[in-house]
């Protein structure tokens, strides 16, 4: 039997968290040597997911998590005010970082890339780890191209702290590498109310709805003389993230240099 791919998991006791640490403990491949969280202190970290003990409490301590478990991968769901921190420790110690958390500057970025290629890892920062809503990006960067009039309206449950998402701005990249910027609309447009016709993009925009009851969706709307076309994704449950996450830990270990997008770990 091939090595197992020790994983630790930042912000274990969180939603997303307990998703990845359970997927984590059902793959045989994968083992789980630290969970990483600010609640829960001492908890095992399988208990906490509704499975039998696996003897890996939950540890405030990021640091002291990753010298004492060595792993070959830390997966990062925490806050947006601590991701960068945490992801600078792990490559710091010589792990992976797998991160679903966004936040990052693209100055922080680059540097990301610096030290992971100092270190000879490979990281992942992935705005989305839905293989289902990688597709819908690439569907609509690919649509751009004979459709360059769109708009992007992304829908999230009302607690979602940052606006656009991170899936919209990653699509907007996307399609920005496939379209020259022109700005749409009537040049004489103006806004009774501010805000009214979105965030603007390269020359498109992008809407973000935020409501209860909302989980996760983006479609992207393209016209056309005569016709529109829309490319839409929909997320029920955050176990759909999952067989993106074990894709991603799988493959990161055959990298080297951050990664920004888990679009370059699926074909389409």
């Amino acid at each position: 039997m091939e090595e197992q791919i020790r994983v630790a998991v930042a912000g274990a006791a969180g939603r997303m968290g307990r998703e990845v640490v359970k997927m984590v403990l059902e793959d045989p491949s994968l083992q789980l040597v630290a969970a990483i969280g600010l609640k829960n202190e001492g908890t095992d970290a399988a208990v906490l997911v509704g499975m039998p003990e696996c003897g890996v409490p939950i540890t405030s301590n990021l640091e002291r998590a990753l010298t004492e478990s060595r792993p070959h991968v830390m997966v990062d769901f925490t806050t947006p005010a601590s991701v960068y921190d945490n992801t600078e420790t792990a490559i710091r110690h010589g792990v992976a970082p797998v991160v679903g958390t966004t936040g990052f500057t693209p100055e922080q970025i680059d540097l990301l890339d610096k030290q992971c290629r100092e270190k000879g890892i490979g990281g992942l920062i992935a705005p989305n780890f839905s293989i289902g809503a990688i597709l819908m990006m690439k569907f609509a960067a690919q649509a751009a191209k004979y459709f360059p009039h769109l708009e992007i309206i992304e829908y999230h449950g009302d607690q979602k702290l940052d606006a656009p998402s991170g899936t919209a701005i990653k699509t907007a990249e996307l399609i920005a590498m496939n379209r020259e910027e022109m700005r749409q609309g009537n040049p004489q447009e103006e806004e009774t109310i501010e805000g009214s016709r979105g965030g603007y993009y390269n020359g498109f925009r992008i809407h973000s709805v935020r409501l209860p009851g909302v989980f996760a969706q983006q479609e992207v709307v393209f016209g056309g003389y005569g016709q529109t076309l829309k490319i839409r994704h929909d997320s029920y449950e955050r176990a759909g993230y999952m067989p993106g996450v074990n894709l991603a830990i799988k493959k990161v270990l055959e990298y080297q240099g951050m990664i920004y997008g888990f679009d370059h770990f699926v074909d389409a």
